[in-house]
């Protein structure tokens, strides 16, 4: 049997085993829809073949591979899609591997990295790998250890040296929480809020905050800091528990927490001092 005769036997077995709808839409491209936990089947494509693992139970899309599902789309080198029995003798796909040139694109946003794994009963990508980032219009979210892109909750967690980027503003934290709302009058998401954790800096061309908490409502470009605020303009410095950034107006205050002093160092500037007047 030849190979190319192996592949399309096993193709009519993951068909008839797993009950998918198999085509082709070109010489050397399969696609397949697959029964899928959400709402809607889960499609996928591949430029190099499908091949089907019945001993590890997987299905696997080979070059330029897509899975898609609603507006949902994953792109990568490689696609593997995990199957297991259902309560009713059928079954299901619960888990997606993405290897290699991993893009994520939903409407308004797209995610990169070099692996993924989707878990489609959670509805969430966890990306790892060089140069992990999401672009949703003027924002760009980056990270060093991973980067999680829950769909269903219209939310991202970046983790590791993670930085929010609008223009000249900058929200850095070791883990930072980035929700998404729908923009008016479109289907498109945009970055709403952020919360961040842990070694919180919040920056621009003129201010310069720290803290060990913060939340930026992007939007209203408001920044608010809990613990051990700091907050810089120029050569004055204000210290506190509690603290405010107007990024907009370039407006920040301290908030008094309780006991907790609030304190402020202002350098004043010093005039040049007067040439001697000539006789």
């Amino acid at each position: 049997m030849t190979s190319s005769l192996r592949f399309q036997t096993s193709l009519l077995m993951l068909v008839a085993f797993m009950g998918l709808s198999l085509a082709s839409s070109d010489a050397g491209a399969q696609s397949a829809s697959l029964g899928a936990t959400g709402d809607e089947p889960l499609q996928i494509n591949a430029s190099d073949g499908i091949e089907w693992r019945r001993d590890e139970q997987q299905y696997i899309a080979n070059g330029d591979a897509r899975a898609a599902q609603g507006d949902l789309e994953v792109f990568a080198d490689r696609l593997v899609a995990h199957y297991k029995q259902d309560a009713e003798g059928g079954t299901e796909i619960y888990r997606i591997d993405a290897v290699g040139s991993v893009i994520i694109k939903s409407p308004g946003r797209e995610a990169f990295g070099d692996h993924g794994v989707y878990d489609i009963h959670q509805q969430v990508m966890v990306l790892t790998g060089n140069d992990l980032r999401i672009v949703s219009g003027g924002d760009v979210i980056t990270a060093r250890d991973s980067l999680e892109y829950w769909e269903g909750r219209q939310l991202a967690v970046a983790r590791g040296d993670a930085i929010v980027t609008r223009e000249d503003k900058r929200v850095y934290a070791q883990i930072i929480s980035a929700n998404f709302a729908n923009n008016s009058g479109s289907d498109k998401l945009e970055l709403d809020r952020v919360d961040a954790f842990n070694d919180v800096r919040i920056s621009s061309n003129t201010e310069y905050a720290t803290g060990n908490r913060g939340v930026y409502f992007v939007k209203k470009e408001l920044a608010t800091l809990d613990g051990n605020v700091k907050i810089t303009q120029g050569d004055n410095q204000l210290n506190g528990d509690r603290g405010e950034v107007n990024l907009a107006t370039g407006v920040s205050r301290l908030i008094s927490s309780g006991n907790a002093p609030v304190q402020g160092l202002i350098i004043p500037k010093k005039n040049a001092p007067e040439e001697p007047k000539q006789p």
